[in-house]
C-alpha cells in the first residue's frame, strides 16, 4: 500500500490535534503516511521530503503548525501538490498560526482550514482525491449523507425540549 496522503506537523506535541485528520483517512480507507518534520529544526529534511513527496505517490499534504507556521508555506514552496495548513492553537488562541499559513505570498498557495480543524483538513484531502477515484468519491457522498441525517435527527430530538415560551 502506497501513501496518497501525507501528514506532516512540526511536533508531536501536535498528535492530539492531528490525530483527527489520522482517523478520518483510516476511516475512508485513503492511504496516509503521518511525521513530524520541522521547519526551524531540521530545514534539509523538510525540503527532502518536499521535493520528494509526489515521486513517492504522495497527492497531498497535510501540514499542521504553531505559533510562527512557517512549515505549510516552507513546504507549498518546495512543492506542487496541494497543501492544507492546519493552524494549532499553541499561543495567541491559534491566531499567530492561521494568520501565518493563510497568508501566503502569490504563487505559493496554502489551502487552511480552521484552528486545531484537523478533520476539516482530512475531508479537504480526500475531496481533492475523490476528483479522480470513483470509490472514494462514493464514500464521500455517503459521508456527506450522514452529517445531513445527523442534523435531521438532532432537529427532531430538540423537538422534544420543552420551554414555557417556546413557539412552535
Amino acid at each position: 500500500m502506497e501513501a496518497k496522503v501525507s501528514i506532516i506537523m512540526g511536533s508531536t506535541s501536535d498528535l492530539p490535534v492531528m490525530e483527527a485528520a489520522a482517523k478520518f483517512l483510516n476511516d475512508m480507507q485513503v492511504p496516509f503516511e503521518i511525521n513530524a518534520l520541522s521547519a526551524h529544526r531540521t530545514p534539509q529534511e523538510v525540503e527532502a521530503f518536499a521535493k520528494n513527496a509526489h515521486q513517492r505517490g504522495i497527492r497531498v499534504i497535510i501540514a499542521a503548525a504553531g505559533m510562527a507556521a512557517h512549515l505549510p508555506g516552507v513546504i507549498a514552496s518546495m512543492t506542487t501538490l496541494p497543501v492544507i495548513g492546519v493552524p494549532i492553537k499553541a499561543s495567541l488562541e491559534g491566531l499567530d498560526a492561521l494568520l501565518a499559513i493563510v497568508q501566503m505570498p502569490p504563487g505559493i498557495p496554502v489551502a487552511t482550514v480552521g484552528i486545531n480543524a484537523a478533520q476539516n483538513a482530512a475531508i479537504l484531502a480526500a475531496e481533492i482525491l475523490a476528483i479522480s477515484d470513483t470509490e472514494l468519491h462514493k464514500k464521500m457522498v455517503r459521508f456527506k449523507e450522514e452529517l445531513k441525517k445527523k442534523i435531521i435527527k438532532a432537529n427532531e430530538e430538540l423537538s422534544g425540549v420543552k420551554f414555557e415560551y417556546r413557539v412552535g
